[in-house]
């Protein structure tokens, strides 16, 4: 497996690289816009593709790299699906995994510093974002933090994780890398209570100043998603109610970019294909399904997503690749069910 822990010093944000073998596909957590030149150099000097952006909350002390990464790499962004931000490719929650070729990290949801705030645990790994630091814990008190929830996330989930679990936050300013979580038991500070009240007292006293740059930051970290306008001008969008009204065409192929998990979670709409997003290249290239489906029958291909972020940029490379009457569902299937569009699982 490749593993790499990087450093922002200016914000002390730790940013993770993770992959199964060189060559493969890779995912990154927690990246910072500064740094985003640095992470593609990286993934370029180790032969990875990129494939997967993730937060682990809405960050308050530096602007995420989500954006920056999915413009340049056309890679699917994940966050919670509490998080305020506009869109993202795919939101997650409790229970499901998220999966890129050989690897797969487990959401375990862990608010308290903020309500959106969610862990990722792989092979003995869990990536804690600002809910568990090194010696310390994330603050509650913005972004509808909450002590007592704080409390719970670590006390009833990651503490009940294996002593030797290695623990990666999200941020620290002493310089420590790692910890586990049986370390965190006996050393930390603020776990040292007696009672959920008792940790509550000890965070609602902190007194700490808001991060230097919260008030910019907060909101370019909301406005993250990918702006559908540009393909709508373009004349390659429909609204829910236009495909609603095209649905069942004999000339319309309705094609399904999300994962597996994704369409049993969700549903999906009735007679829809199933092409995931991350073989879109191969599938639209000469000779791959979509491209022939298009070129043996005439239908026209609409493709669909979790809320249009993904699709949007396959119709973008669908059109490059020939496939003129390609377009896409403006909001995906977040506004198909919005419209009351039929959905099957």
């Amino acid at each position: 497996m490749i593993f790499r822990q990087l450093f922002d010093s200016v914000s002390g944000t730790y940013t993770y690289l993770i992959a199964s073998r060189a060559g493969g596909e890779a995912l990154i957590i927690d990246p910072v816009l500064e740094k985003v030149d640095r992470y593609l150099k990286l993934v370029e000097e180790l032969d990875l593709k990129l494939v997967k952006a993730v937060d682990t909350h809405l960050h308050a002390d530096h602007v995420t790299g989500l954006g920056a990464l999915r413009d340049r790499t056309h890679c699917i962004t994940v966050m919670g699906e509490q998080t305020a931000a506009d869109v993202v490719s795919m939101r997650v929650a409790e229970g499901d995994r998220v999966s890129i070729e050989g690897l797969s990290l487990d959401v375990l949801y862990t608010p308290g510093h903020t309500d959106d705030s969610y862990s990722f645990l792989m092979n003995g790994r869990v990536f804690t974002g600002d809910t568990l630091l090194i010696r310390g814990t994330g603050r509650t008190d913005f972004q509808n933090g909450d002590p007592r929830q704080q409390y719970d996330s670590i006390f009833n989930k990651l503490l009940r994780l294996p002593d030797e679990t290695l623990v990666y936050p999200a941020h620290d300013y002493k310089g420590d890398t790692v910890s586990t979580i049986g370390e965190e038991k006996h050393f930390n500070p603020r776990l040292l209570v007696g009672s959920v009240d008792e940790y509550v007292e000890l965070m609602n006293n902190l007194n700490l100043p808001n991060p230097k740059m919260m008030d910019v930051v907060v909101p370019a970290n909301i406005r993250v998603g990918l702006h559908q306008d540009e393909i709508a001008r373009r004349g390659w969008a429909l609204s829910a109610k236009e495909a609603m009204a095209l649905h069942g065409s004999y000339g319309i192929a309705m094609v399904d970019l999300r994962e597996k998990g994704e369409r049993e979670k969700h549903g999906s709409i009735p007679g829809a294909l199933h092409a995931p997003y991350g073989d879109l290249n191969e599938n639209i290239g000469e000779g791959g399904i979509l491209h022939e489906l298009a070129a043996a029958t005439g239908k026209r291909i609409v493709f669909y997503c979790a809320f249009g972020e993904r699709s949007a940029m396959a119709v973008e490379a669908a059109q490059a690749a020939g496939l003129a009457g390609a377009c896409h569902i403006d909001g995906g299937m977040a506004a198909w069910k919005k419209a009351d569009g039929p959905v099957v699982r």
